[in-house]
């Protein structure tokens, strides 16, 4: 597929029918920037005369018929307002293939032509099914902090979350510094090495331990050794949370048990999917909103929304279904080669 600024050659170049009414829903985990993508969308199908509904609560709310009409002072506002308006949700009953007839008999009644998803790779799935299994033209939009979804180099509220995880690793080095401690800083990241890659690198942690790896007890122990060598009084560990709880807390126990070091752990948790959405989450998540009411004008049925060299594209739903686990090389490089 040629990357253009807004759709592809095959859109482009068939004849559709012109959807009359449009649903947008947020699904998943909430992040920063989902706002600006219901505002883009609802503001962009205004424009293009059509109808918006709101679906409040994700798949969920689809099956409950929670469904609201939008204006443009429903999307007042809002942009600079972390999580969603419309409020989200895990709906794992949409794994059955009757529950998604009964939602797309909903979504028919309701005569809604045309789906906006905004979320992860769980809500690509259900979406992808529908789209295949009743034919509605679906669009999705990468919404998590994880940035782990393939097919798009970024996705809405990466940016915001890594930016509150600097800001208060920032403050934790603080203290570290003044009580010559060491800290053990959890960020989120069940299988995605992101955050805690732009997190390390970005506050000059000395270690970063990725949830895909095997943890190197006795190297964590060298490095902060190394460090205590040259003068240093504290040291910073960040730490991908990982599938299983407790991952810290592990480390922490090998560092006091094996090597006789001291280490404080701090948990940033949920604070990370909260919060303003930075900039380059608002400015990204309205092109996104925009391109992909235009994809469903022009007759995409099951495409994303995806960020590509600088361009937001779309490209097809079902290259976007897995989570993309590994990392560029050169950037764990770059952290390894900066943390001695």
């Amino acid at each position: 597929m040629k990357a253009t600024p807004f759709l592809s050659e095959k859109a482009m170049s068939e004849k559709t029918t012109k959807p009359k009414t449009i649903a947008v829903l947020c699904s998943g985990g909430d992040s920063p920037g989902m706002n600006c993508a219901i505002r883009a969308v609802v503001r962009t199908a205004l424009g293009e005369g059509l109808n918006v509904y709101g679906i409040k609560r994700g798949f969920a709310g689809l099956l409950q018929g929670s469904f609201i009409e939008m204006n443009a002072s429903s999307v007042g506002n809002i942009i600079q307002h972390g999580g969603t308006i419309l409020q989200t949700s895990r709906c794992p009953e949409f794994h059955d293939e009757e529950i998604r007839r009964e939602a797309f008999h909903i979504l028919k009644r309701k005569k809604v032509d045309g789906l906006i998803v905004i979320g992860g790779n769980g809500s690509y799935n259900g979406a992808h099914a529908l789209q295949k299994e009743h034919g509605i033209p679906v669009v999705g939009i990468p919404g998590t902090i994880d940035n782990d979804i393939e097919g798009t180099d970024y996705s809405i509220g990466f940016d915001t979350a890594v930016q509150t995880a600097v800001e208060a690793v920032d403050k934790i080095r603080d203290t570290a510094h003044s009580h010559a401690r060491n800290f053990i800083v959890e960020v989120m990241g069940r299988k995605s090495p992101a955050i805690a890659l732009h997190v390390g690198v970005c506050t000059g942690a000395e270690n970063i331990v990725f949830p895909s790896d095997e943890i190197n007890h006795e190297q964590i122990a060298n490095d902060i050794i190394r460090g205590i060598k040259r003068g240093k009084s504290s040291s910073i560990i960040i730490c991908a949370e990982g599938e299983t709880p407790g991952l810290s807390y592990k480390i922490q126990n090998s560092l006091k048990e094996k090597s006789g070091i001291d280490a404080h752990v701090c948990i940033l948790g949920h604070i990370q999917r909260g919060g303003n959405p930075s900039a380059i989450d608002r400015f990204l998540a309205s092109r996104m909103g925009y391109v992909a009411v235009k994809a469903l004008l022009e007759g995409e049925s099951s495409v994303a929304t995806s960020y590509v060299t600088g361009e937001v594209i779309t490209t097809p739903l079902e290259k976007s279904l897995g989570k993309k686990t590994d990392y560029l090389p050169h950037f764990i490089e770059l952290a390894r080669a900066l943390s001695i």
